[in-house]
């Protein structure tokens, strides 16, 4: 080296040009090198250099990767790949404060040492370097360079605070992934830059970063070490990492170094926190802001002669302490540790017994373990290479081959990919290496050939995973200030910029995701711009629509198709709401008011149509007097009315008013007022619909399904309920108002008072079983008394009374029979004669066969009751067969049979209901009606067998069965005395 040599250290903060001043350097010499701390820092400064003069004569050379041009005169190199002994008249060495890194300080200092250019020899870093490199370089000159923008701490943000063009910066893999997925999820995206990533992956993702596609870029520190890119602010997601031993705190000059990338140029730049983690401490965030920070005073060394004459020689000379003052001896690294593994093992320790020998298994040990994996995973690895290069000069191609054919494959996730990525360096490592495989440039370029591919799909992935395509072109074109094109299809989904943003329901516009900020409300404006016109057009459509098109809910919505456009509120009459249209602001009032005008004129006409007899009679101004005010309460009840609420006025009504309303079809039975037109399906659903909002509901009953003869009686539903849907709560059930006035019709015919029996045609129009009908009629206030007898058998076979089963034939001739109907008085007594009319009710047949033999409570026939504890024992001659008892062991006895016999219990059943009481007795029946206690089974007096009514009987009931023989005592030599006596023990 000439006397006139200049070695000189460019010093300072990030920001400051220093690498920009050391290319410009070298570029005025012959020939030069720089050193550089990560193969993608080269990649990056090898690109500028060919940009500037060409690829002939820059070469390239890293770990991973070696681009020697014939003719090469500047070499861009990662520093542990510096060729010695070039005689290059620059030498420059970057981020030369990497000396004190405790994994890679000893190549740092190596080169700080013994690496030196002929003319020109540059050490960039950071001012904490000063005292080491004056101590252990004499004569080296010091230049320092200012920052040339301010760094300013900003504290801890949110994610979704954060401003665009953000670094958000972590130390692990996982955390990383993790960042990026929330800023996909709440900013659009977000590029990943990790040391990990190969040149081609990390240089796309990084072009996507730059040419604004996402503005928020997640890396590893790896982005600290010289990274020129377009950050205004730089957050860190943590404040501690793993330095491949342990976890530690960053150092306030670590955390500098990363966060001096905000800011480019003359443009300042600010750092700050997000998430979980605590704020920085206030000295060091002074110390940050001012790059002031603690010199480094120990630099890590390693020996770098080493003796090859055995491996316990090399082992030796690895070992050697420094004899240097300011320098320590660096900790045990990947290499060394590799290097003591395999000695352990025979085979290796039997080929390594020369120099030759113990050298390649030195340069093989040098492998980096790039797959991350264990220590003894990695020397296995290690030990295959270095057999078959110490057996054949050179790894056999068939089984490189069978290495990379295994790895070259493109499909998988993100960590599938990564690992692949990884094991391919491996290879791409040995083939670089010169002599370890016979064709070195086959190899060379089919193992980066697979690192491409593999690249370009870890790309691909990262941003599919990472990156919300729609919002980043989006934004991208946002910030080009362009008109975004927004477009609808006859489908009503609309799409800006080509992208799905969301789709049009009815008249309002639905927002595909939930966006936030300045892109949310930029993406509304562009889509309802494009929607104006196409509001207007529907609107028209929508006008000239059919009513068939245009339906209501039973919560008061209307429907156009399967879109809601509206929905129904409560108006001035309670047969005339208001219909409100769903109408978005942005389409203007006119496409609003003819909405609402339409909708206003299908509800009109749908209760004209619906409820056209109880409009008639409300607008007939020939009704005077009492029927006139008796109209006005069927309009106000929407054509439903309980006889015992306006029983006096039914009284006070003369013939001539009655027929006045029965030819506007209203019907006057024993227990409602109503009118049958009305009892339809869908003027049912209507009726509920508009009584709920009159009355302010909140969520509006639903009508039962159409078709039924009873429905369960739920103690959550208001009796009013079942009144507006047409039926009657009676015990657990409640029955059609229309079946119930039938059935009262053919109870007016027995003796209510002496007590009878169900009829097949009362079973047959409730379509109810035996003790399910005498539930109902304990509901009507009926006693109902249950009782056994023997059962006849007809010669016909045909079963008899309340055993019969009705079929569904049966239930449809009996809706359908036209049977006149007398109206019964208010005050008059089941099975007395009615009041006299003028002229007999109509038969109600407004029942609709279809309807009829759709229901869902077919009768069942009734079997007879099985014999209870409670239930009286019927003496049993010895020469009978005792229940429970085996046919062999005797005569089968006569067949029972269950009845009821039913008694009018009191002027109940015409009592307007209370309020509802919630208990139930074990049969699901409700109370009594006024006041009267549930009435359930209970031995009767004087022995005689008590209905569900219980209490005493109020008509005497008949039995046709033989009487008991209560003096006949047990034979004790019966077979079955002991049966007997265990019956009556559980009496």
């Amino acid at each position: 080296m000439g006397e006139r040599a200049r070695v000189a250290a460019i010093l300072g903060p990030t920001n400051t040009g220093k690498t920009h001043y050391a290319l410009e350097r070298m570029l005025g010499h012959r020939t030069g090198m720089i050193g550089l701390p990560l193969r993608l820092l080269a990649r990056e400064v090898y690109d500028r250099l060919v940009a500037i003069r060409g690829p002939s004569v820059v070469a390239m050379i890293t770990g991973e990767e070696r681009i020697v041009p014939p003719r090469a005169q500047y070499w861009v190199c990662t520093v542990e790949a510096m060729p010695e002994g070039m005689g290059c008249d620059f030498v420059a060495i970057d981020e030369i404060q990497l000396c004190a890194d405790p994994e890679r300080g000893h190549v740092f200092t190596d080169r700080l040492l013994r690496m030196r250019g002929t003319k020109e020899t540059l050490f960039l870093g950071s001012d904490t370097m000063r005292g080491p490199i004056a101590q252990l370089v004499k004569g080296c000159e010091f230049v320092r360079r200012e920052r040339m923008s301010q760094l300013t701490y900003t504290g801890s943000k949110k994610v979704s605070r954060i401003k665009p063009r953000t670094a958000i910066v972590g130390f692990s893999v996982e955390n990383v992934y993790a960042m990026a997925e929330l800023l996909r999820r709440q900013k659009g995206g977000a590029a990943v830059v990790m040391g990990a990533l190969s040149p081609r992956t990390r240089n796309a993702q990084v072009e996507m970063y730059q040419r604004g596609d996402v503005d928020y870029l997640v890396a590893t520190d790896a982005i600290g070490m010289g990274l020129n890119l377009d950050i205004d602010h730089v957050a860190f997601s943590s404040l501690v990492k793993f330095d491949g031993r342990r976890m530690r705190p960053l150092q306030p000059n670590e955390l500098a170094q990363i966060a001096g990338r905000a800011g480019r140029g003359m443009s300042d730049g600010t750092f700050g926190v997000t998430g979980d983690t605590g704020p920085i401490p206030d000295e060091w965030v002074e110390a940050i802001e001012n790059h002031s920070f603690t010199p480094l005073k120990k630099l890590n060394w390693r020996n770098h002669k080493l003796s090859f004459g055995s491996i316990d020689a090399l082992e030796q000379s690895l070992e050697m302490p420094p004899e240097i003052e300011g320098l320590v001896k660096s900790r045990e690294a990947d290499d060394l540790m590799a290097l003591r593994s395999l000695a352990g093992e025979p085979e290796v320790a039997a080929r390594a017994r020369n120099p030759q020998s113990v050298q390649l298994l030195w340069d093989v040990c040098r492998i980096p373990d790039f797959r991350g994996i264990s220590h003894a995973e990695h020397a296995g690895l290690l030990q295959v290479i270095f057999k078959h290069l110490h057996e054949t000069g050179a790894v056999p191609e068939d089984f490189l081959a069978r290495q990379v054919r295994r790895i070259d494959r493109t499909d998988g996730d993100i960590d599938t990919l990564s690992k692949r990525l990884a094991y391919i360096r491996t290879w791409t490592y040995v083939a670089q290496r010169r002599g370890w495989v016979r064709d070195d440039a086959h190899w060379r370029g089919e193992t980066r050939a697979v690192e491409d591919r593999l690249s370009d799909a870890l790309h691909e992935r990262l941003t599919q995973r990472f990156v919300d395509r729609r919002t980043s072109v989006l934004l991208r074109r946002l910030k080009q200030k362009e008109a975004l094109l927004a477009e609808v299809n006859d489908k009503g989904e609309v799409t800006v910029e080509g992208e799905f943003v969301g789709r049009l329901e009815g008249f309002r516009f639905r927002q595909d995701k939930d966006a936030t900020g300045q892109e949310a409300k930029t993406v509304r404006q562009a889509s309802v711009q494009a929607l104006a016109p196409h509001f207007h057009l529907r609107a028209d459509r929508f006008y000239n629509a059919p009513d068939t098109e245009i339906d209501f809910t039973e919560q008061g919505g209307l429907m156009w198709g399967d879109q809601a456009v509206g929905k129904l509120v409560k108006g001035d009459d309670p047969l005339k709401p208001r219909a409100a249209a769903f109408v978005d602001d942005e389409a203007g009032a006119d496409v609003a008011q003819k909405v609402e005008r339409r909708l206003q004129h299908f509800i009109d006409r749908k209760i004209t149509a619906l409820f056209e007899p109880l409009v008639k009679m409300r607008d007939d101004e020939t009704l005077t007097g009492l029927a006139r005010g008796f109209a006005f309460r069927m309009v106000e009840a929407m054509g439903v009315l309980p006889r015992a609420d306006v029983a006096d006025e039914v009284k006070a009504l003369d013939q001539e008013a009655r027929g006045s309303l029965r030819k506007h079809g209203v019907r006057f039975g024993q227990y409602t007022i109503f009118m049958p037109l009305l009892l339809k399906p869908a003027p049912t659903r209507l009726r509920l619909v508009l009584w709920s909002l009159a009355n302010g509901l909140d969520v509006f009953p639903e009508a039962p399904p159409p078709g039924l003869v009873t429905v369960p009686n739920l103690p959550e539903v208001e009796d009013a309920h079942y009144m507006l849907a047409g039926y009657r709560p009676a015990g657990a059930r409640g029955i059609r108002i229309d079946m119930l006035e039938r059935l009262a019709d053919l109870l007016r015919a027995e003796d209510t008072r002496g007590g009878f029996e169900a009829k097949a045609d009362m079973l047959s129009i409730t379509g109810l079983t035996l003790e399910q009908f005498a539930d109902l009629m304990q509901g009507l206030g009926y006693r109902a008394e249950q009782g056994e007898r023997t059962k006849e058998k007809p010669v016909d076979e045909t079963v008899a009374g309340s055993e019969q089963t009705t079929t569904q034939e049966e239930v449809v001739a009996e809706a359908v029979e036209d049977t006149p109907v007398m109206d019964a008085a208010q005050d008059s007594v089941p099975g007395e004669a009615p009041e006299a009319e003028v002229a007999p009710e109509p038969a109600d047949v407004e029942e609709p066969v279809a309807e009829i033999a759709d229901q869902g409570e077919a009768p069942i026939a009734e079997e007879p009751a099985e014999e209870t504890p409670d239930s009286p024992v019927p003496d049993t001659p010895e020469e009978e067969i005792l229940p429970g008892t085996a046919p062999d062991e005797g005569i089968a006895g006569p067949e029972m049979e269950v009845f009821y016999t039913f008694t009018w219990a009191g002027n109940r059943g015409n009592k307007p209901r209370g309020n509802r009481n919630p208990r139930r007795d074990a049969k699901g029946g409700g109370e009594a009606r006024g006041g009267d206690k549930p009435r359930g089974k209970g031995k009767p007096k004087g022995g005689k067998p008590q209905g569900k009514g219980g209490g005493d009987r109020g008509a005497k009931s008949f039995e046709s069965r033989p009487p008991r023989r209560k003096d006949k005592p047990i034979d004790p030599d019966n077979p079955f005395a002991a049966a007997l006596m265990g019956l009556k023990d559980k009496q």
